[in-house]
């Protein structure tokens, strides 16, 4: 319990540093405005991918890729692409992720409440009525997650696979650094948030033998909603809740960073409506749950592992959320 709220603390103190109780971090993002939040995610990609190798490789970790989240519509895949869809369209929408509404939250940012309280509605709805749909179209249909990895879609080695994501993530960190605009509200250069993500990822393989991700955290509050309403039976307790500890520790530790050091969130910040706050919120959670993980899940931590439903989702959120963006800030 306490490797799980501490890795969380860390977690939640790197996103701070790297100014995502923002709203515009990733709005701007999605409009292509400002490269900060692309630039975090890729370092933060990047450094886990060689962190999980070197632990692999000494025996150290053994971390299965991201299986396959099939709904039996178009593809193996296709519930990654909508899953990811969603995550995407949502983050658009509320100007957060699952993980950067905690730091909204300890910044005092209205935007993180309403887009929490839309993430906790659907969690309630996966929870409940949609991961039963999902689960009985895939028993029907004969449906099984499956495993899968970018290098064999390349027919290339992981090795090689792992050098050509560091090439392509440092080329396009230097390349943005170099000609776009530093992101006018970030205290730190995204490249440097993203190494400080990867070294809360490195304590949660060192503590944990585990990577990050808390979009998990939704679903587990929606299990304990439908067990309180159902009569709070102390033998049909969740069993689980590692994962909202660890969403705990996120804002814990993004709120401890702000205590000693005020200045990361000096500066007004961009609020977004309530009502589009609360949306996106819902479609986050719904729309990573269906995917199997969200951009820290599947993003940083999946793709790290050469996870081909991974980058999927990820390239699925960001397409839409590009789309969605423009549309509606």
């Amino acid at each position: 319990m306490a490797a799980t709220a501490i890795s969380g603390a860390v977690f939640g103190a790197a996103m701070m540093a790297g100014g995502f109780h923002q709203p515009s971090l990733v709005i701007s993002q999605l409009k292509f405005e400002n490269w900060h939040m692309f630039q975090t995610f890729l370092a933060a990609t990047a450094t886990s991918a060689v962190i999980y190798a070197i632990a692999e490789r000494r025996g150290y970790a053994k971390i299965s890729s991201r299986n396959s989240s099939p709904l039996g519509f178009f593809s193996s895949y296709d519930g990654n692409v909508i899953g990811g869809s969603l995550l995407g369209a949502g983050m658009a929408l509320s100007g957060s992720c699952p993980g950067t509404l905690y730091a909204q939250l300890a910044a005092g940012v209205q935007t993180g409440f309403y887009a929490l309280g839309g993430a906790i509605i659907g969690g309630i709805s996966w929870s409940g009525p949609v991961s039963k749909l999902v689960k009985r179209r895939r028993e029907n249909k004969g449906l099984k997650p499956e495993p899968g990895l970018v290098s064999e879609q390349l027919g290339l080695s992981r090795g090689a696979t792992l050098l050509l994501l560091e090439a392509a993530s440092i080329a396009v960190i230097a390349v943005t650094t170099m000609y776009r605009p530093p992101s006018p509200t970030a205290k730190i250069p995204g490249a440097v948030g993203g190494l400080l993500i990867g070294a809360a990822q490195l304590v949660s393989i060192l503590t944990r033998k585990s990577m990050v991700g808390i979009s998990g955290s939704y679903e587990e509050m929606g299990n304990y909603f439908w067990w309180l309403i159902s009569g709070a039976d102390a033998n049909a307790k969740p069993a689980s809740y590692q994962n909202l500890l660890f969403a705990s520790g996120v804002a814990s530790g993004a709120w401890g960073l702000l205590r000693l050091i005020p200045g990361l969130a000096s500066g007004p910040v961009d609020e977004v409506s309530p009502m589009l706050a609360m949306s996106g919120g819902v479609l986050v959670a719904v729309g990573s749950r269906i995917a199997g993980g969200c951009t820290s899940g599947h993003g940083i931590s999946g793709i790290s592992l050469l996870s081909t439903s991974s980058v999927i989702t990820i390239t699925s959120a960001f397409a839409v959320g590009s789309v969605v963006a423009p549309l509606v800030h």
